[in-house]
C-alpha cells in the first residue's frame, strides 16, 4: 500500500469499549476507506487486542489500518502504517522502524511548510486542520479553506482534512483540495454508525455533497 490509497472517509475510531470493532466493521460497510486507531487511555493490554482485532478486520477488508501515534503498536500488531503528530516520534524514525512499504501520515495543522518538509522527508499523506470547531480537540489551531487550495498546488501526496467535519460542510473541503475527510465524532458518535459513514461516503460520490439522500 501507500499513499495513493488515502480518499474517502477516514475514520478515526473512538473508545467504544467491547463494541469497537462491531461500530468499525459498520462504519466499513458504510463506506469508510481507511481506519486509524485512536486510543489514548495507556491501557497497553486494551490498545493491543483492539489494534490487532482491527488489524485483522481492515486486512479483510482491503482496507488501510493505521495506528495513531505508536509506530511500535503499529509494527506488533502488522498495521499498515501510523499516523504521527507533533510531539510523537520523527518521521525518520518510524520509517525506520515500520519500513518502506508503510504509510506514514503526519499532521500539519495550519501550516503548508510543515507540509512541504514532511513530503520531502518521504510522508505518504500530510493532515490539515482542525477546519471547524471540534468537540475532540477545542483548542486546536484553526485552519483556513484557502489552505487547501494553496496545498493542492504545491504538494503532490494525498491531502487529509480532519476537524469537525460534517457531511454539510466536508463538501467544500474535497473541491478545495482534500483527498480524504478524518472523522471520528461524526460516525462514532451518531446513533446510526452505518447511515453517518454513507452520508460522508456519498460526498465522494457526488463532489459538493447529496447528504440529505434517502438510505
Amino acid at each position: 500500500m501507500s499513499g495513493a490509497a488515502i480518499r474517502g472517509l477516514y475514520l478515526i475510531t473512538a473508545p467504544a469499549g467491547d463494541g469497537l470493532i462491531a461500530r468499525v466493521r459498520l462504519a466499513l460497510d458504510g463506506g469508510a476507506r481507511l481506519v486509524q486507531y485512536r486510543d489514548k487511555s495507556g491501557e497497553e493490554p486494551l490498545r493491543v487486542r483492539q489494534a490487532s482485532a482491527l488489524a485483522a478486520l481492515c486486512r479483510e477488508r482491503g482496507v488501510p489500518f493505521l495506528v495513531n501515534d505508536d509506530p511500535a503498536l503499529a509494527l506488533r500488531v502488522e498495521a499498515d502504517g501510523v499516523h504521527l503528530g507533533r510531539e510523537d516520534a520523527t518521521l525518520r524514525e518510524a520509517r525506520s522502524l515500520l519500513g518502506p512499504e508503510a504509510i506514514i501520515g503526519v499532521s500539519c495543522y495550519d501550516r503548508l511548510q510543515l507540509a512541504q518538509r514532511a513530503e520531502a522527508e518521504g510522508a505518504d499523506y500530510v493532515a490539515f486542520g482542525s477546519f471547524y470547531p471540534s468537540s475532540t480537540k477545542p483548542d486546536a489551531l484553526r485552519a483556513p479553506l484557502e489552505l487547501l487550495r494553496r496545498a493542492r498546488e504545491a504538494l503532490h501526496v494525498p491531502i487529509v482534512a480532519i476537524g469537525g467535519i460534517s457531511p454539510e460542510n466536508g463538501g467544500r473541503l474535497i473541491e478545495a483540495g482534500a483527498d480524504a475527510l478524518a472523522v471520528i465524532h461524526g460516525v462514532f458518535g451518531q446513533p446510526d454508525v452505518l447511515a453517518a459513514a454513507r452520508r460522508y461516503a456519498r460526498l465522494f460520490a457526488w463532489p459538493g455533497g447529496q447528504p440529505d439522500l434517502q438510505e
